[in-house]
């Protein structure tokens, strides 16, 4: 369905995206959930069109658009039909690469984001740790200054890219200060001495992309490779939060379209007591609900990021996005499971891996329940009659 945020070019190069992914990335999904990771060919033919330097500057290799124009590729890789996909892209460039971009150096850049621009070094952001996900300042990591390096110690999960990355920038701690001013981000190599994958996670659904557990053991991290001041991460990682939370609540919508469209379709086709299902009315009341939950996610994530593209400030408006669109999703692809029935829950039909890729979506990026502390603590704010609500 149109929307006003997108200009006739933006549609010209959903187009362009739209063709590429049915012919480069949806024959390949069922290959790509069986191996559990997508394969590096895919980041180089992504860097080599462009898609994975969409908003970044063209002094490091990007095409210098905007995030509307990201949010385009974001949409329509989603509809590749696997979360996992889209989860290993989306980190790549919505979470890992961003903190580069805004606080590194220009010789961080030319060594880090331009690489990862062109798909050659594939880029993971590592924060949570087996006691602290939602708790950010939590961590237990610790980055102790030594000389001209900073030494590393302590472990992450639930990292996605992790066990194939060539770099991640991870959190850590590096002061006993106040909790949200201890904390800073490092860039540090995967082949660097210390460094470890504990496992390849296994999980429910985004089975396409590669999730670790990473160890750290005295890793040297040269003192260049400290990414933006010293303990101020706590503030880049909030303020990366909010792209994040509107890739997240993005996807959340374009992957219920596809489960929506997937039911129209098979209701078509599908024939009981002698017509087609779409004809019991219970089943079309069904359909128009889960397309007016898509709608109202649609449009609450649609202005957020047309205001997060201008520059302004969504604290509350990316939070009430994540917060409706990740829960709307797994409603839609619930009844989408339904409306299959028994065929439904068989592994042939794509619905069943919606289904189980949708239920990440209230949980990564911050759950719904923080999304709604989040909002409580904006609201009151409003209610103060502050100029910052």
């Amino acid at each position: 369905m149109a929307h006003w945020m997108f200009q006739e070019h933006h549609e010209m190069f959903r187009k362009s995206v739209k063709k590429f992914v049915e012919k480069e990335i949806t024959p390949y999904v069922e290959e790509w959930e069986e191996n559990e990771e997508v394969p590096k060919k895919l980041f180089e033919r992504l860097g080599e069109l462009g898609y994975l330097g969409i908003k970044y500057p063209k002094e490091y290799g990007g095409l210098g658009l905007d995030f509307i124009m990201e949010s385009v590729f974001i949409e329509e890789l989603a509809k590749c039909g696997s979360g996992g996909v889209g989860a290993a892209i989306g980190a790549h460039i919505g979470i890992a690469t961003p903190p580069i971009w805004r606080w590194g150096t220009h010789e961080q850049k030319k060594k880090y984001l331009t690489p990862a621009i062109q798909g050659k070094m594939i880029a993971a952001l590592a924060i949570t740790e087996p006691n602290a996900g939602s708790d950010v300042s939590s961590i237990e990591t610790r980055a102790e200054r030594h000389g001209d390096c900073y030494v590393l110690n302590g472990s992450k999960t639930f990292i996605t890219n992790g066990v194939n990355a060539d770099y991640v920038v991870i959190a850590a701690k590096t002061g006993d200060g106040p909790r949200h001013h201890n904390v800073s981000l490092f860039i540090v190599e995967t082949r660097w001495d210390g460094f470890s994958v504990g496992k390849k996670l296994d999980k429910l659904g985004w089975r396409s992309s590669d999730t670790g557990e990473l160890y750290f053991e005295n890793v040297k991290v040269p003192k260049e490779n400290l990414l933006g001041n010293e303990n101020e991460g706590f503030r880049y990682i909030m303020q990366n939060f909010q792209w994040e939370r509107l890739v997240m609540a993005l996807s959340s919508v374009a992957l219920a379209e596809k489960a929506l469209e997937d039911s129209i379709r098979y209701s078509k086709e599908r024939v009981q007591f002698g017509k087609p299902i779409c004809q019991f009315q219970v089943l079309r009341h069904k359909m128009v609900d889960m397309a007016i939950d898509i709608e109202k996610a649609r449009h609450i994530t649609y202005r957020a990021i047309y205001l997060y593209n201008q520059g302004k400030g969504v604290t509350t408006e990316a939070t009430m996005a994540k917060a409706y669109a990740g829960e709307m999703v797994s409603r839609v692809c619930d009844q989408a499971v339904q409306i299959h029935g028994g065929n439904g829950y068989m592994l042939e039909f794509p619905v069943q891996r919606y289904w189980r890729d949708a239920r990440i979506q209230s949980i990564g990026g911050g759950t719904t329940q923080i999304m709604r502390e989040i909002l409580v603590k904006r609201l009151e704010i409003m209610q103060e009659g502050s100029p910052e609500a």
